[in-house]
């Protein structure tokens, strides 16, 4: 049972992540992506709350473990994706999926740091074989990238967006060290950071508007319950069976999905570039998983 469900626990979150990409482009718009942020979340919280209530879940936190919880909701639902929106209001996606990819070179330092988790071989040379072929399936997109104030501040908020998430994955593996279980904390964890969001939003004068399109509700409620809700539970409880630094190869495997996503309906044209990134990706993953 384990090894088959932490088979499809690496696959859910890769394949709804490798999506949106795509479903994040609708939410660029007349909302702030501040307000956006907030607005998923919040929505996202709600809703695994009210999971765990059905389930009967315990959902008496102690102080300490509320503050926690406020830490990882912070890093991991907040700052990190309100960076991702603003990287991406400059950039191509394709160029925040290949920072992105460079997560697990993060989880692995940050997870020998706080967690003195080994390093192994395996890992990373699959990083390094993944990262690459990650590269090489977007390298227009670094031929697209300009060098002026506005293209390199954007590349930052990415930098900045992958240290945050990063850590907000290292602070999910040692709550789950200190026995707080997944998806309560992760629904306390999704609130704290659209409140978080939102009084940050306050404090910079930003609007709290709702756009009614059909594009911008479909593709808020596909992210808060898909995108939030059921990819973070999955991808939370990978990192405390199998560790921070092999999960993070579900993020690596993410623009995969995404070039599969954007032959349908963006008419994106595979090269032998891209597909040999691709192989370079899927070798990454198998090698990362030995154990020797």
């Amino acid at each position: 049972m384990s090894k088959y469900g932490n088979f499809f626990l690496f696959l859910i979150p890769a394949v709804i992540w490798g999506s949106t990409w795509f479903a994040i482009t609708f939410q660029l718009g007349s909302v702030d992506p501040l307000v956006s942020v907030s607005y998923r979340f919040l929505l996202g919280g709600v809703i695994l709350l009210l999971y765990a209530r059905l389930r009967k879940l315990p959902l008496k936190f102690t102080v300490e473990q509320h503050l926690r919880s406020v830490q990882q909701g912070f890093l991991l639902f907040g700052i990190n994706y309100w960076l991702v929106y603003l990287a991406e209001q400059t950039l191509a996606s394709g160029l925040v999926a290949v920072a992105f990819s460079t997560l697990i070179f993060f989880n692995i330092g940050f997870g020998s740091i706080f967690m003195k988790a080994r390093i192994t071989a395996p890992v990373i040379i699959g990083a390094i074989l993944g990262l690459l072929g990650t590269v090489l399936i977007y390298k227009t997109e670094f031929k697209n990238f300009k060098n002026s104030p506005e293209y390199i501040l954007a590349l930052l908020f990415a930098i900045g967006s992958i240290i945050s998430a990063s850590l907000g994955n290292i602070t999910s593996a040692m709550n789950q060290r200190r026995a707080m279980p997944v998806v309560q904390t992760t629904a306390f964890g999704m609130l704290y950071g659209s409140v978080i969001m939102a009084l940050i939003a306050l404090a910079l004068g930003k609007h709290f508007t709702i756009e009614t399109s059909t594009a911008y509700l479909l593709s808020l409620a596909y992210l808060s319950v898909f995108g939030s809700v059921i990819a973070f539970t999955a991808y939370l409880t990978l990192i405390g069976r199998i560790g921070a630094g092999k999960a993070a190869y579900a993020i690596v495997i993410v623009p995969v999905i995404a070039i599969s996503i954007s032959v349908v309906y963006e008419g994106y044209q595979l090269d032998g570039f891209a597909i040999a990134g691709i192989l370079m990706l899927v070798v990454g993953n198998i090698i990362a998983m030995l154990k020797k």
